[in-house]
């Protein structure tokens, strides 16, 4: 999930009907020989998010829309269905804080279980938290944690959290323990970022969402200039997701639109360090996963192969180490 999201959700069912009217509208023109090449290729999903709310709290979660509801394994395979998604990696939902350990030990069980098709799990912590230590202690002991989460662009994060004194211990614990730290921020605050990134080299990051361009600015060129000083540190990697959810509603935005976000983010990142992820079932707000996993293959379908490959695949097997 992204709690990343600070759009107002559609009530569910003009949202049903609003999907089903643009989906023709937001259909990616492909070749049949480029469609079927594509979709060969296997995907490892980096961003797949799962929630119950039955058993879990999630305070930023809207009580109406797509979103406010329970998603779980078979909805995401419903969803994936014929995409060649091979294997996921789970991403932290923002439960309650009480509950960050029952979450973790959930997914790991997920991780345990070949059916699932989970590999790898990034968990939900607070780094700067007296207790952080105690904390990664106990869950990086669980089969498939790979690293932790803090979503830091919520109203109650000030700009400049991310460069405390006590944050940037909490990262470097990580990084001492062999953990990553996924960034979620505005882009705004990617400068903040970038010193943050610097000032620990030994743990690796990996900025979501391609920074969080917003589609609604009249300019990308702020977003471009910050993204650019996150990239020069070489211990961080992108994620290619997630900023469909800025979109105006769904449907609500054009091929032209994303391809140069796309396009920019795996330029400045570079090949080794680009991945490709679904933000499901977030991704809702602004296509199916269909649509999105559709719309980045055609725009680097002109990329070497080998390069296609690292995006979908290999490097999120790196990146997280899922063997």
């Amino acid at each position: 999930m992204r709690t990343e999201s600070t759009h107002s959700p559609m009530d569910r069912r003009s949202a049903v009907k609003t999907m089903a009217a643009a989906a023709a509208a937001c259909a990616i023109p492909q070749t049949q020989s480029h469609a079927t090449e594509a979709s060969a290729m296997q995907v490892i999903d980096t961003h797949q998010h799962l929630w119950d709310i039955e058993k879990f709290t999630l305070p930023w979660l809207p009580k109406d829309g797509p979103l406010a509801k329970s998603y779980g394994l078979a909805d995401y395979r419903k969803a994936t269905e014929g995409l060649n998604v091979v294997k996921t990696v789970y991403m932290e939902v923002d439960v309650a804080e009480s509950q960050q350990l029952a979450e973790a030990e959930l997914v790991s069980g997920y991780c345990s279980d070949p059916a699932t098709g989970m590999v790898g799990a990034v968990i939900s912590g607070r780094p700067a938290s007296p207790g952080f230590g105690e904390y990664v202690g106990k869950v990086r002991k669980l089969k498939g944690i790979r690293g932790i989460r803090q979503v830091l662009h919520v109203p109650a994060t000030p700009s400049g959290f991310c460069l405390e004194k006590a944050f940037i211990e909490g990262i470097r614990l990580l990084g001492s323990k062999g953990l990553s730290y996924d960034l979620c921020v505005k882009h705004t605050e990617l400068p903040n970022v970038a010193k943050l990134v610097a000032a620990c080299p030994d743990t690796r990051f990996i900025l979501d969402h391609c920074g969080n361009p917003d589609l609604k600015d009249a300019s990308q060129d702020p977003w471009k200039k910050n993204l650019e000083l996150v990239a020069k540190q070489p211990n961080v990697v992108v994620k290619v997701s997630g900023f469909l959810a800025s979109a105006p509603g769904f449907g609500q935005w054009k091929l032209d639109q994303v391809a140069p976000i796309i396009n920019h983010t795996i330029d400045t990142f570079g090949p080794d360090r680009a991945m490709f992820a679904g933000d499901w079932p977030v991704v809702l707000l602004g296509a199916t996963y269909g649509q999105w996993l559709g719309t980045v293959r055609e725009v680097v379908r002109e990329r070497p192969a080998a390069d296609q490959k690292k995006l979908f695949h290999d490097n999120a097997v790196r990146v997280y180490r899922l063997g």
